[in-house]
């Protein structure tokens, strides 16, 4: 990143639910003063509709986003790695702050548990938030 802002980097498996809910809600909490990018070790063709109509109940919209492969470029420009459920295939760089968020996957869930799981995101990506911009 060539500015001052932190960057940020959530990753998942398919990144179709959990990284881009939380790249959603980081979004909406930390405008532009975060920059923001979500990745999946074996992304899907497209963003789960549950976790889309999730978020779109709290006026979110992450129905237009695309899922992406994780690349070791991404990760190397990012000053913060959330991981949520990718384990060993996530790749690890030095230097790098790495912080793992044991969620479950929304995927195949009814929408109750995608609620659980998407509140669950904002609450933890709050704390990141004033983590890095000492709110």
């Amino acid at each position: 990143m060539t500015d001052q802002r932190p960057a940020v980097l959530f990753v998942c498996v398919h990144n179709a639910g959990r990284s881009q809910m939380a790249a959603g809600w980081l979004a909406r909490l930390a405008g532009d003063r975060i920059h923001i990018f979500s990745a999946g070790t074996e992304p899907a063709d497209q963003v789960n509709s549950i976790a889309v109509a999730a978020m779109s109940e709290v006026g979110i919209d992450i129905a237009a986003n695309q899922p992406r492969r994780l690349t070791p470029e991404l990760v190397e420009g990012v000053d913060v790695v959330v991981t949520m459920g990718c384990g060993d295939t996530c790749p690890y760089f030095p230097g790098k702050r790495y912080v793992d968020w044991p969620l479950a996957d929304p995927a195949g869930r009814p929408l109750e548990v995608v609620r659980q799981v998407r509140d669950e995101i904002r609450g933890r990506v709050e704390s990141l938030v004033a983590s890095l911009l000492e709110v």
